[in-house]
This record gives structure tokens, sequence and C-alpha cells, in this order.
């Protein structure tokens, strides 16, 4: 299991599109669910990304405060406003590739684009476009990695 080694605190919040989902460990957010239709779709994908069936804790843990911060800025940005997520991260369980793609990724100015083949030269891997779309796809934290 990814995240059984720390302490996760989630949560399941409404949005105007629907229910959306956030985690975190006491290193950082390690988790968003896009808005769902219903509750229990949030929360059973919200377990699932996350890795959270067992390590979930109940109650008050240190990443209690980061994981109300995310809840705060997701719903102003659902909203419409323009939101700045400098949100500590964890991503250790994931491969030194995808960390690089996806640091490089939210280091690209609001409103901006790049190509996978342009991020694939900004983290020295000029060859690498198409694993820079997969490691793309599988993103734990849209809308903070955009």
């Amino acid at each position: 299991m990814r995240n059984s080694e720390c302490e996760i605190e989630k949560k399941v919040f409404h949005t105007v599109f629907g229910w959306a989902g956030v985690a975190a460990s006491d290193l950082g957010v390690c988790s968003v669910i896009l808005p769902n239709k219903d509750k229990s779709s949030a929360e059973r994908e919200l377990m699932n990304a996350a890795g959270l069936e067992r390590s979930a804790k109940r109650g008050h843990s240190a990443a209690g405060p980061l994981v109300k911060e995310a809840v705060a800025k997701l719903r102003r940005y659902f909203s419409g406003e323009s939101v700045s997520f400098d949100l500590p991260l964890d991503l250790r369980y994931y491969t030194p590739f995808q960390r690089a793609v996806w640091t490089s990724v939210v280091k690209i100015p609001y409103g901006e684009t790049r190509s996978y083949a342009s991020i694939a030269e900004r983290i020295n891997r000029p060859r690498s476009a198409r694993a820079v779309g997969q490691a793309m796809g599988a993103n734990p934290i849209p809308i903070i990695i955009p």
C-alpha cells in the first residue's frame, strides 16, 4: 500500500461542480479528487487514489491544518477565483521521473502551456515526450499540479 507508512488525513467536500476530495500526509498534499456527482463516489475514489484503506487516520493529525487549507483553496478555485496553490506536496511514492515532470509543470506560469516535448527537454530527457504524457496522466494532484 503506497501510503501505509504514514498517517493520512482526508476530506471530501462539496463544490459548485459536485463532491471533491483531498488527502494529505504530515509532509504534504498527496491526492486531489476532481468533483463527482455524489459524495459516496468521491469518498471511494479518494480512498482508492490515495491508498487510504488502512492508513487513514480518524480524528486529528499534523496534516489536519494542511487539509483544511487545501479544501479552502480548492473551493475558491472551483468558485472561479484565482488561487495560488503554494502547498507542500507529498510525492515520495512516485518515481524520480514522475516527480521531475510534476515539479517542472508546477513552475509553468498561470495561463501558459507547454508541450510534452518541451517539458521533456526541461527535465533533461529530450526523447521522453511520451513518458511525460504518461506521467501527466498519472498525476495524483490535479489542479494543484495542473
